[in-house]
């Protein structure tokens, strides 16, 4: 993972962008990164290696910034979306 995380945090960094890690968070789920800009949108920025997925938690915690109306994006792909859970009644 940490090839990954590496690579987007200097890419990011590259073009200006003040990015803040937050893997320890009160928030399990949280997007790896926040990138922060002046005059910019912020943007949440979860890292995968090619074979990972995101868990389920992961996923909850994208659409709880997405309807906070928020910008996330999980690799160079950005999430505009939620994701669809299914309900199962019992």
């Amino acid at each position: 993972m940490a090839k990954q995380t590496d690579k987007i945090r200097r890419e990011w960094e590259s073009k200006g962008w003040f990015v803040i890690n937050l893997i320890a968070t009160s928030k399990n789920g949280i997007c790896d990164y926040l990138m922060i800009k002046p005059n910019e949108v912020d943007v949440f920025v979860e890292s995968k290696e090619i074979k990972d997925e995101l868990s389920e938690l992961q996923k909850y915690r994208i659409n709880q910034l997405l309807e906070l109306g928020k910008h996330v994006m999980v690799n160079d792909k950005e999430i505009k979306e939620p994701f669809i859970f299914e309900i199962l009644n019992f």
